[in-house]
């Protein structure tokens, strides 16, 4: 067990936490960036003292800290179940139908021998059948503090995960963009927010968001008012992410030596959020004004239908696998020179921070927490929002850039000093000891 004794004023400082139990709960264990964050963020927990468990629908690993619900033919109905729901709303048109969530099913926790124990729940992304809002009434109404994770921008609009231009969270959701038609005044928008403003009343739940601009976000939606909003980013294990040899990574990734490597990556290459046609707009304008780029460049492609890149760029395209193992993505990291990501909407994209923290400067649109990330000009590029052009002067740029090792030793220290298992858990025992009301 790890402690901050060398740090600590006094022994008392340790028994704060000690032996403190936090339960961690999150839809997945491994699959998409909440999941990743919240397993990484167990394990941060679990090597500073604390005896943290992570409470998932579907499990990915043998990892014995983390504990699945048990399966059954309910659980899927009850996804199918808030699909149905939607969809019915939506005038029986697919678009936007895994973009909205409205927590109208899910399963009571509140009896596991693992909620009983805990000292504090920590919810991370609860939506597609996890918990429902009565379930969460029954988890407040326990009177175990609350601490919400938010890794998108759910819990504080009516259902949807990104509001884009929409603001009526900021007062009262109704007539919602994505409604097919524009929804109503009492849509399915404004039903939810007006459950989910109920939920909250006279609660005292400490929401995290895991960006400064998530942060000011929220602190403007009308459900938070009276509610406690502070920002912690995500952890990662500096010590596996970090920069290792080049030209060995390239051996066991099977790639080339002789050219230089873009990275893109992400669970589904084929997600329009995830900006893949600003990424072949940006390259066919790289490779217009810089042909000779042609035959000196490649690009990496990991994730889900990566092969459908293989035939849109100008550049030879190495496909890979969608790689959740994550000594396998320290590897595929340094192999490469720069890493993209043309996302139109983001949080705090784990991608980038593992890329950095492996040395690799990135280029991201000005969006989301990416230029909370990305230090312009001085570890990376941020590009103007949408723009193609700006995209493609950003790879240009940092791959033509004679000063290449500073930019990627100053992402690496960037990904250290923020991110750090170390530096992310002391900010969240900080927040479990003032909700436990075990301060110092």
């Amino acid at each position: 067990m790890k402690l901050w004794i060398g740090s600590c004023k006094s022994s008392t400082f340790v028994e704060t936490f000690h032996n403190m139990r936090v339960l961690l709960i999150n839809t997945s264990e491994r699959i998409g960036g909440a999941a990743v964050a919240a397993s990484r963020l167990m394990e941060s927990l679990k090597n500073n003292g604390i005896k943290a468990k992570l409470l998932v629908r579907n499990k990915q690993t043998e990892q014995i800290s983390v504990v699945a619900l048990r399966q059954s033919w309910r659980m899927v109905w009850k996804f199918v179940w808030e699909r149905i729901t939607i969809w019915q709303a939506n005038r029986f048109k697919k678009n936007n139908l895994f973009a909205v969530d409205i927590a109208n099913t899910g399963t009571d926790i509140t009896a596991l021998p693992e909620f009983q124990q805990a000292d504090v729940i920590h919810l991370h992304w609860i939506n597609q059948g996890m918990l429902s809002l009565k379930n969460m009434d029954k988890i407040l109404s326990s009177g175990k503090p609350v601490v919400w994770t938010m890794h998108d921008m759910w819990p504080c609009t009516g259902i949807c995960h990104h509001a884009r231009q929409c603001t009526r969270y900021q007062e009262e959701c109704h007539h919602c963009p994505f409604i097919y038609g524009g929804g109503g005044k009492k849509d399915l928008s404004q039903r939810t927010f007006l459950k989910k403003r109920k939920l909250y009343e006279g609660r005292r739940i400490t929401f995290v968001a895991c960006s400064h601009w998530l942060e000011e976000l929220a602190r403007k939606s009308a459900l938070f008012k009276g509610q406690s909003v502070t920002s912690i980013p995500n952890p990662i294990n500096t010590n596996l992410f970090k920069p290792r040899n080049r030209r060995e990574a390239r051996d066991k990734c099977r790639l080339p030596q002789d050219i230089k490597l873009i990275l893109f990556g992400s669970v589904k290459i084929t997600d329009k959020r995830k900006g893949i046609d600003y990424l072949i707009e940006s390259c066919e304008l790289l490779a217009e004004a810089h042909p000779e780029l042609k035959e000196e460049l490649g690009v990496v492609v990991f994730g889900n239908n990566s092969q459908q890149l293989a035939n849109r760029l100008p550049f030879k395209v190495y496909p890979l696998d969608f790689v959740s193992n994550e000594r396998q993505l320290v590897d595929i990291y340094n192999a490469v020179d720069i890493f993209v990501t043309p996302s139109l909407e983001e949080n705090l994209p784990n991608t980038i921070m593992e890329a950095m923290s492996c040395g690799i400067p990135c280029v991201g649109f000005n969006v989301g927490g990416i230029p909370e990330m990305i230090d312009h000009l001085h570890n990376g590029y941020v590009a103007q929002y949408k723009s193609p052009e700006d995209f493609a002067n950003g790879i240009y740029w940092i791959l033509t850039e004679p000063e290449y090792a500073t930019l990627s030793e100053q992402a690496c220290r960037k990904a250290v000093t923020n991110y750090s298992e170390s530096t992310v858990a002391k900010k969240y025992i900080d927040v479990y000891n003032k909700v436990t009301g075990r301060n110092a």
